[in-house]
């Protein structure tokens, strides 16, 4: 872990936020507060994490001093945020509500038995909410947003490098194929895709179309809008690098491969 000082919520400037910037963006706020949400359940991963690896006593110790920590101080900072831009979202009762739908993902049995493959699906997530925040933090022009997003950004490049460095470790020891990997890291994009956000954006849009139904409908018209604002931002390049990294492929695969989804990546985006 890095003797580097941490940032904390009261090295956050939260009296020169400007509201008027962000107040008003359905987008913005879906994308804060769903994100203030899904950090601030990060206990309960850990909670199923550290009994994964309860043998190696390295891998537990960062999980619960470094990991864990850093990712719940990302809740309570984007939770201060939404408190700030948006005073009238109920964060407390509706978290309460995600919560109950939410937590039925965060199972033990959830997680991949190999202890490679797990560790690789976790990188698959920091590489994700890199982007997202490095999306976050261009697609507003509001200062203390800025800020807060390049430090969890920072976190989250961080967190990636100690589970791949914990990946690399198990591949050796359980003799993982690059086939088990690439599985790992596709099944691992879909449950992001399909179950992390939708559950996020579900208990945020029922504050703003109170009554509305919610369904795969609304929430792809939603993500439709979010990608409009955010999605010229995502860092493709970076996103993808990091993706391939675990893969271990030849120099000239690489080279080849890389473009070719970086390409794919900007369409979906």
């Amino acid at each position: 872990m890095s003797n580097k000082p941490h940032w904390t919520l009261d090295s956050i400037p939260w009296n020169e936020l400007r509201r008027e910037r962000v107040a008003h963006s359905e987008e913005l706020f879906y994308m804060v507060a769903g994100a203030s949400f899904i950090e601030t359940t990060s206990d309960l991963y850990t909670r199923n994490l550290v009994r994964h690896f309860a043998d190696n006593a390295e891998v537990s110790e960062w999980l619960e001093q470094g990991w864990e920590p850093e990712e719940l101080q990302h809740g309570r900072a984007l939770r201060e945020y939404v408190r700030h831009a948006w005073p009238e979202f109920d964060w407390e009762a509706q978290y309460a509500n995600f919560l109950a739908d939410y937590s039925a993902l965060c199972k033990p049995e959830m997680l991949l038995p190999e202890r490679s493959l797990e560790l690789v699906s976790r990188c698959v997530v920091e590489m994700g909410t890199a982007s997202y925040y490095t999306a976050l933090h261009h697609a507003s022009s509001e200062p203390v947003l800025a800020q807060l997003t390049k430090h969890i950004f920072e976190d989250e490049v961080g967190h990636y490098k100690y589970f791949y460095k914990y990946f690399r470790q198990y591949r050796d020891i359980e003799n993982t194929s690059r086939t088990q990997v690439l599985g790992a890291l596709w099944h691992r994009l879909k449950v992001i895709e399909d179950e992390d956000s939708y559950i996020a954006i579900k208990h945020v849009h029922s504050t703003r179309h109170p009554g509305q139904p919610y369904d795969k409908a609304v929430y792809k018209e939603s993500m439709g809008r979010i990608r409009k604002l955010a999605g010229k931002h995502i860092p493709h390049r970076m996103s993808v690098n990091m993706l391939l990294k675990p893969l271990d492929m030849a120099p000239l695969a690489r080279r080849v491969l890389q473009p070719m989804m970086e390409g794919m990546a900007r369409l979906v985006a």
